[in-house]
């Protein structure tokens, strides 16, 4: 009987911990109960159960995309299956996906007693890779319910989308309650936000074992900026496309909701903070600004790959359009600016799959008709370790940025690197191969990318979840091995 049940051979292994700029070490990897159990080089292959050459492939801890959207725009049963495979063809291991109440989704509000466990329900046994989900606490009663969430369902992770205080998910809003499904005579303002954190913070205070991974991530845009530039934008006529929704929702408007998003965690006293994908110098720069002046606050800073690679101008089409927006050559080159000066903490792909009939009005120009979103985790850690390289990114800080810095904050402790007791989720990428990126290639169900055409010199080739190979030579192989991650102790 074989001692080993996988042993990945001949592989060059890329650890978050080693020094930048250091060559990965050829090694091997055996894994048995989905978890690593060694890693040395010239490991004997006579007792294993499964042999796979990793043909001197770098070996990457798997991704853990802290950023998705499964479920906003189809049903979530069928995006747990469908964008899961597309996560796997990106190295994706684990997806932490964003959920809330209100319209989308579930498309049904009411308490989160109710609405997670059918959450869960309609995800159970479809994923690939391992998941988890942020909870966003869209009225008072959610607030109540932080510390059920975190002890029975091991959520640690909360969100809060500032702008949806007068500005809907794709631009203007007639009616707040509508849209979020809330009490009619609660808002979501300010004021909620502060109650918010201030529920967390409770939750830090009552559950001291949890308290460590217990965040709030906000998504930083101010409405009433941006619903004054829209109408200015519109009335002008001067611009279009995505320079046009860029231009409606200015940087400003991130650097301003920052400084109001930290100035609250100072004042309620929570101090574990994610700033989620700052798109502009303005955005980073704010939330530097933020860290300095609050040095108590624990602050994360989140950029997308989509920022990374396009702007307004190289997207192909009216299917990049994402809040917040694509920029200008000038904040794609700041943003790496910042990602090498180690002043970004993950990249994450921020993956909403939204369908071709789903994505364009009826004006298929009219770009503030379009649904804001789409998908591109397949492209996530091939477009960082591609373009990276290109800057000076080593694979050391790749697999910090896109692994050990997300799970050690959202409580994946098994989570993170490739090391004895981890578990074995592992992405074999080929760092010297050139390809073009086609949505017709895509496991997503989208049909359509704003990558499309986009070269790409690097690639995934297999990604092992807990030892599973669900993607194998560039196709993904087997059933659903993902399962549902409580985290935080």
């Amino acid at each position: 009987m074989a001692t080993t049940e996988l042993l990945i051979k001949n592989v060059r292994v890329v650890r978050p911990d080693d020094a930048d700029g250091t060559r990965p070490e050829a090694l091997d990897i055996a894994v048995n109960d989905g978890a690593i159990t060694r890693v040395a080089p010239g490991l004997p292959d006579d007792d294993a159960a499964t042999v796979v050459d990793g043909r001197g492939r770098l070996a990457f801890p798997g991704v853990v995309d802290a950023h998705q959207h499964w479920g906003i725009y189809n049903e979530l049963s069928t995006d747990t299956r469908t964008e899961s495979r597309a996560a796997a063809q990106g190295g994706v291991t684990t997806a932490l996906t964003y959920m809330r109440t209100g319209q989308y989704y579930l498309n049904k509000g009411g308490s989160y007693r109710d609405f997670f466990p059918e959450v869960l329900a309609a995800a159970e046994g479809r994923a690939y890779v391992d998941y988890a989900f942020h909870l966003a606490p869209m009225m008072a009663e959610h607030i109540d319910e932080i510390p059920y969430l975190v002890e029975e369902h091991g959520v640690t992770s909360f969100k809060i989308f500032m702008f949806y205080g007068s500005h809907g998910l794709h631009g203007r809003s007639a009616s707040q309650s509508d849209f979020l499904m809330i009490p009619p005579d609660e808002r979501y303002d300010l004021a909620h936000f502060e109650f918010v954190m201030r529920g967390l913070q409770r939750a830090r205070e009552a559950l001291p074992a949890y308290a460590d991974h217990l965040s709030l991530s906000l998504h930083c845009e101010t409405a009433e900026i941006m619903t004054a530039y829209t109408k200015m934008v519109e009335r002008e006529g001067a611009l279009t496309g995505l320079r046009a929704y860029s231009a409606s929702r200015p940087p400003h408007s991130e650097g301003l909701a920052v400084t109001i998003a930290s100035y609250l965690a100072h004042e309620t006293g929570l101090p574990n903070i994610n700033l989620l994908h700052l798109s502009s110098e303005k955005a980073v720069s704010a939330a530097l600004t933020m860290a300095s002046a609050f040095p108590h606050i624990d602050f994360r800073r989140e950029v997308t790959i989509g920022h990374l690679l396009a702007d307004v101008d190289t997207a192909h089409g009216l299917g990049g359009k994402v809040n917040p927006p694509l920029r200008e050559r000038e904040d794609v080159e700041a943003l790496w600016r910042h990602v090498l000066a180690g002043e970004v903490d993950w990249v994450v792909s921020d993956h909403a799959c939204c369908r071709d009939e789903m994505k364009f009005g009826a004006d298929r120009d009219d770009i503030f008709l379009a649904k804001s979103g789409f998908g591109g985790a397949e492209y996530l850690l091939p477009g960082l370790v591609g373009e990276g390289a290109k800057r000076g990114l080593s694979p050391q800080q790749v697999a910090r940025l896109t692994s050990w810095n997300p799970a050690r904050r959202y409580g994946l402790l098994k989570k993170g690197t490739i090391a004895e007791g981890y578990d074995a989720d592992i992405a074999l990428v080929d760092p010297d191969v050139n390809w073009t990126v086609r949505a017709a290639d895509s496991e997503s169900t989208q049909e359509y990318t704003p990558f499309e055409g986009f070269a790409m010199t690097a690639k995934v080739t297999d990604t092992f979840v807990r030892g599973h190979r669900v993607y194998a030579d560039g196709a993904i192989t087997g059933d659903p091995a993902g399962r549902y991650l409580r985290r935080g102790r």
